[in-house]
């Protein structure tokens, strides 16, 4: 709530999970609530965007991107 580069991306980490909804999982985690997440993928930097397939951590994004950017690394995963 206190990052303004995460109030940024925000609406469009909404966008880009609307649009793939039925092909990938996007969703959001407040590493302050969730500490224990940000620990064990290494999170020093928000916003940082975690990308996974079958499970395993694949990719990072970190600070503000694009949409294009996260798209392109939804797109290679899938």
């Amino acid at each position: 709530v206190w990052c303004g580069p995460c109030k940024m991306l925000s609406p469009t980490v909404d966008e880009v999970a609307d649009e793939y909804e039925g092909k990938a999982v996007v969703a959001k985690c407040n590493v302050d609530e969730a500490d224990e997440i940000a620990m064990n993928y290494r999170v020093r930097n928000i916003p940082t965007l975690l990308f996974f397939k079958g499970g395993e951590m694949k990719d990072r994004l970190v600070g503000a991107c694009s949409k294009a950017d996260m798209t392109a690394k939804i797109d290679a995963l899938l």
